[in-house]
């Protein structure tokens, strides 16, 4: 492990700022997303004008008659929606100069699909359905400390997205939204992307990267099996044991930069929490020795980021500790832990 150049840290913490309040900015102008006009009235009176507020989506609703209340009411949403708009292109215009920095001082090494999936997510927000678990949440760890750790230990061609079953109905509705499959969605990325027929909680592209979406076991009434949409070549999500402990610990988010310099806001664990989930991953008696060392080394790395770099998270509650899982459990997971 080690610190990132001084040239390399202060772009990245300027590009972090750019990109922060380009986050604030958009969701401003999402509270004024559609429109807002008057209408005629009826043929009886056609003088008559009526407040009509418009969705994104075509759908309209009256605010009632012409009126001094509604005349301001016109007025200032118009103000705010031109405010924002001005201020949303602005600060993309300021995003995209520091993402060309951000490539020429070498500031990030994400795989730049890894971004551009969870920009994906993020854009027909669906990534607040999901946490990003297994390696990849290194690289969020290394970039709130300001360290590189080894390659070997975040070598990896795969990304596990760890989706929120409580949520299933809110997470339906946002998808008929976009009127797609969680596929269809990840095809705007790569239209390579193919659900594995072998494993159907994996998607893979044509290049061999891999996506994979997995749930908690069953509780609480969850229902299972789970497909993630009606198309009939979607996700179907893998249960993963121990995962409900990894969606109900503290969120941990940074904002993440790839090779090409393109940024994201990855939204994962505590650290600590994915330390311990990585040690008692490496006491399962089934788990092949090659990846047992591996997660020795990731939680052993993450700890020490947390110890030199960012001590405050040691006074968090990061919730029970992890037992042992029992055969019945591991008999009742496709994957025995999804988290690799």
């Amino acid at each position: 492990m080690e610190p990132l150049l001084h040239n390399a840290m202060r772009q990245y913490m300027d590009a972090v700022s750019a990109f922060t309040a380009l986050e604030e900015a958009q969701r401003e102008a999402d509270h004024v997303r559609g429109g807002m006009y008057w209408h005629a009235g009826p043929p009886s009176a056609p003088e008559a004008r009526y407040l009509v507020r418009t969705s994104p989506t075509g759908g309209e609703k009256s605010l009632g008659p012409r009126s001094p209340e509604n005349d301001a009411i016109f007025d200032a949403f118009h103000r705010r929606k031109s405010a924002a708009e001005d201020r949303l292109a602005g600060l993309k215009e300021s995003v995209k100069e520091h993402q060309r920095l951000n490539k020429a001082l070498r500031v990030g090494r994400v795989d730049p699909l890894v971004v551009n999936i969870i920009n994906q997510f993020t854009r027909t927000r669906l990534m607040k359905h999901f946490r990003v678990v297994g390696t990849h949440a290194v690289y969020a760890y290394e970039a709130e400390a300001g360290v590189r750790v080894i390659p070997s230990a975040v070598a990896t061609q795969d990304i596990d997205f760890l989706w929120d079953v409580r949520q299933r109905v809110r997470f339906s509705a946002d998808l008929k939204k976009i009127d797609s499959s969680m596929l269809g969605v990840l095809k705007k990325v790569d239209p390579s992307f193919r659900i594995r027929q072998s494993q159907k909680c994996t998607a893979v592209n044509k290049r061999g990267f891999e996506v994979d979406i997995i749930r908690r076991q069953p509780m609480d009434g969850d229902a299972h099996p789970i497909r993630l949409s009606d198309d009939e070549d979607d996700f179907w999500v893998a249960q993963a044991v121990n995962a409900h402990l990894l969606m109900d610990a503290p969120l941990f988010s940074s904002v993440i930069v790839s090779t090409t310099g393109e940024m994201a806001r990855m939204n994962t664990m505590h650290p600590l929490v994915f330390a311990r989930f990585k040690r008692w991953m490496s006491d399962l008696p089934n788990r092949d020795s090659k990846k047992k060392e591996r997660d020795l080394l990731q939680a052993r790395i993450v700890e020490q980021m947390v110890d030199e770099h960012m001590p405050h998270l040691r006074k968090a509650d990061i919730g029970p500790a992890l037992e042992p899982p029992t055969e019945e459990m591991l008999a009742a997971a496709p994957i025995s832990t999804g988290v690799d």
